[in-house]
């Protein structure tokens, strides 16, 4: 974690400088995960797409292609809509094909994840069981393999 220690530092920053300059700004993006449209772009890191179509976080979903880097960040977070779906067995439509792969994370975990009686930490402890699952699986993958 040495290597990528700058960038949480960066990370806490840009949380409280946006806290600073817009109190409710968290607040507001809390509420905000339905975005209309999804990006998929290439690996040009200098397109930061939600930007430069004028939108806030919250309001693209963006996935990219990644080519040629050094470091690959698996990033999950608490609070997270899908992982909750799974958890509790909700039907949400077209993105339920994509929740596949956390319903069998939520299968080889389950007696970790429902021996808490605490609901939130049940949640919180699939958030992050999903973040160390996707990690395995790029790790996993013929292109890291190899790279490695």
């Amino acid at each position: 974690m040495k290597v990528l220690k700058h960038l949480f530092e960066n990370n806490r920053k840009w949380a409280e400088n946006r806290k600073e300059s817009d109190p409710e700004f968290f607040n507001r993006l809390a509420h905000q995960q339905t975005p209309d449209y999804l990006w998929i772009g290439c690996s040009d890191s200098r397109v930061p797409a939600n930007e430069i179509v004028g939108l806030l976080p919250g309001e693209l979903f963006v996935h990219r292609n990644v080519l040629k880097v050094k470091h690959i960040i698996v990033c999950g977070h608490y609070g997270c809509g899908g992982v909750k779906a799974v958890l509790d067995n909700a039907k949400v439509g077209l993105t339920d094909n994509w929740l596949e792969n956390l319903k069998l994370i939520k299968n080889r975990y389950l007696t970790q994840i429902e021996s808490e009686n605490n609901l939130e930490v049940r949640f919180n402890k699939f958030c992050e069981v999903n973040v160390i699952e996707q990690v395995f699986n790029v790790c996993s993958t013929e292109t890291i393999s190899e790279a490695w």
